[in-house]
């Protein structure tokens, strides 16, 4: 059963001013994500990462990096593991957004919502759980470790999925930027390690016993 490590990506400035980045290209980490994305490296470089994924969009890439540069790993880019399709809601104020009547149905039943133009949170479900589980059959060796840096939605179903929770509870999870959130996988279930931590932190409980 291995271990995922999923990592959300740092701050930019679409999170800092609250607007909808989706799959805009050209959407970096400002300062504060960079030291995010430090952080995670230091924390996680005494860790036996045994492969990194991310997401295609600069944002993960740049998270990813301090990561893989520790341990000399490629990152594996995948374009499966992308933000959402938000259709016409891209680069939109949520301060907007959440005078739709549409919002609420984002917020208390998602599973029957999907974004104009954009993919539905079904969709957007089964497309994050079908590379993690293929990532988990890959690395399937009870002792590797693999960090998948992605996005915050992305993250939240993932951990429903593998979870068996109801998609229309997946928006009571939390999910903050250079958080980490750990999950042990395997075909018998999973089970959570751990939720939108953000270093420093005890990367394992039983380090404590040692």
């Amino acid at each position: 059963m291995p271990l995922l490590l999923l990592i959300r990506h740092g701050e930019n400035d679409y999170v800092k001013t609250g607007k909808m980045a989706g799959r805009l290209p050209g959407v970096h980490l400002n300062e504060r994500g960079q030291k995010q994305a430090q952080a995670l490296g230091e924390a996680l470089k005494g860790v036996p990462i045994t492969a990194i994924y991310s997401s295609p969009l600069e944002r993960a890439i740049e998270t990813a990096t301090p990561i893989a540069n520790v341990r000399n790993l490629k990152i594996i880019q995948n374009p499966n593991l992308l933000d959402t399709d938000v259709g016409k809601w891209q680069g939109k104020s949520l301060a907007m957004l959440r005078l739709k009547k549409e919002w609420k149905i984002v917020q208390s039943a998602p599973s029957r919502f999907q974004f104009p133009e954009g993919e539905s949170f079904l969709d957007l479900q089964s497309r994050i759980a079908n590379v993690l589980e293929g990532i988990v059959k890959k690395h399937n060796k009870p002792k590797d470790i693999v960090a998948v840096v992605f996005h915050a939605d992305p993250i939240k179903l993932a951990v429903s999925h593998f979870l068996g929770l109801p998609l229309d509870h997946f928006q009571k999870l939390s999910c903050d930027t250079g958080s980490l959130t750990m999950l042990h996988a395997g075909e018998a279930g999973a089970n959570l390690v751990k939720l939108n931590q953000r270093p420093p932190f005890d990367f394992l409980p039983s380090d404590k016993n040692k």
